[in-house]
């Protein structure tokens, strides 16, 4: 793809769409950096100040604030609150529609199942199983929305390898205990 087209297809894009996008950087940015500045720093064991285990989510965070910021300015500058909002079409409801599903998932996962009785990786199995399964469902081709059996042990294998390769991963290479 040339600069032009580049140019071209960056232009076809609604900057009210930029914007939103910049906010909701800029949010998550935010949540982040409080929750790594309310990480226990470990002062009690004499950890040293630059590793602490908030730094690199703080950091992030940062970046995050500052980069949709960036993008929330651009989007401004190129007209975003003085351009009409564009009409939404059947494929755009859909999308929005996934998005929302999956931000309910990401919610009853992260409130609901973690911390609350189930072991980290039953509940992170469960989680993934049934969003591969909600998402198959969702699809726009007919074909892929038929669940069969197969379907099903597949999407909790995948679930199941995710939770268990997780949780290896952040307690033995990472040493954090996970909830």
């Amino acid at each position: 793809m040339s600069t032009g087209e580049s140019g071209e297809a960056h232009e076809h894009r609604p900057p009210w769409s930029d914007l939103k996008d910049g906010l909701g950087w800029m949010s998550l940015g935010v949540a982040v950096l409080i929750g790594s500045v309310t990480m226990d720093r470990l002062e009690r064991q004499n950890i040293n100040p630059y590793t602490v285990p908030g730094l690199m989510p703080g950091l992030l965070g940062i970046a995050m604030i500052l980069l949709g910021g960036v993008l929330a300015l651009r989007s401004w500058r190129r007209g975003a609150f003085t351009e009409p909002r564009p009409q939404g079409t059947p494929e755009l409801t859909a999308q929005r529609k996934r998005i929302a599903v999956v931000l309910a998932l990401c919610l009853t996962y992260a409130v609901g199942l973690v911390g609350h009785g189930l072991p980290y990786w039953i509940a992170s199995a469960l989680f993934v199983t049934v969003t591969i399964l909600v998402m198959q469902r969702m699809s726009l081709d007919v074909v892929e929305r038929r669940l069969s059996l197969r379907t099903c042990i597949k999407a909790a294998t995948i679930g199941l390898g995710a939770a268990v390769v997780i949780q290896l991963v952040f307690q033995e290479l990472f040493l954090v205990r996970l909830p």
